[in-house]
């Protein structure tokens, strides 16, 4: 729901609040009831769901991932001028949509993944402002990274299923889709954002 809806819903409810609170001789009435209840009940709910669809809806942007100090350099590795740096090449290249791109690559798609990924952004709120904010080479995934997430975009594609890469040995693809084997593997893609490298790193310049 639109921010601009959110803010007109809670208009809305506070003026018929404040109608109601001044007359409230009118709720002695059949019509007044309704009115009432509508001020009181259906409104402020339809505000409050309205404005956490709104904030959730910005949480998965690249923009809100990156409003944290401590993710800055996540983010400046995006613009890395070397295609070995995995979200560099994926984000350059808009294989991934830019403005979702920390989400769309670290979600997990399971059916309550999206629910989990806000509980735990949930939780990264909370180190944020009343915790112990790590150093940036110091943020680890929870879990080793599932294969999963890159082959909901890239399972079936032609250069995923025909490229020589993936046919060093006969069994390797096949040991990738079951995962067995990890796509950031030893000499696979096993470059990632890498901050702690970045100061020796060139950066891509996006032409506007």
């Amino acid at each position: 729901m639109p921010a601009t809806i959110v803010i007109l819903f809670i208009a809305i409810t506070a003026a018929i609040v404040l109608l109601v609170g001044f007359r409230a001789q009118w709720t002695r009435s059949r019509e007044g009831k309704i009115l009432a209840f509508i001020a009181l009940g259906v409104l402020p709910i339809a505000a409050v769901w309205g404005g956490f669809s709104e904030q959730m809806e910005r949480a998965e942007s690249t923009q809100f991932c990156l409003s944290c100090h401590v993710m800055t350099d996540f983010g400046r590795s995006l613009y890395v001028d070397d295609p070995s740096y995995l979200p560099a090449r994926h984000f350059q290249n808009n294989r991934v949509p830019r403005d979702r791109a920390c989400y769309t690559c670290h979600t997990d798609y399971a059916m309550f993944g999206t629910l989990r990924a806000k509980l735990r952004g949930l939780r990264h709120l909370q180190v944020q402002y009343f915790g112990t904010i790590p150093k940036p080479e110091e943020i680890k995934l929870y879990q080793p990274y599932n294969n999963r997430e890159c082959l909901h975009c890239h399972l079936g594609a032609r250069r995923f299923e025909e490229g020589s890469g993936h046919h060093k040995t006969p069994d390797l693809l096949q040991s990738v889709k079951s995962g067995q084997r990890s796509c950031l593997s030893s000499g696979c893609h096993d470059i990632v954002h890498e901050v702690g490298s970045l100061k020796d790193a060139a950066f891509w310049k996006e032409s506007k």
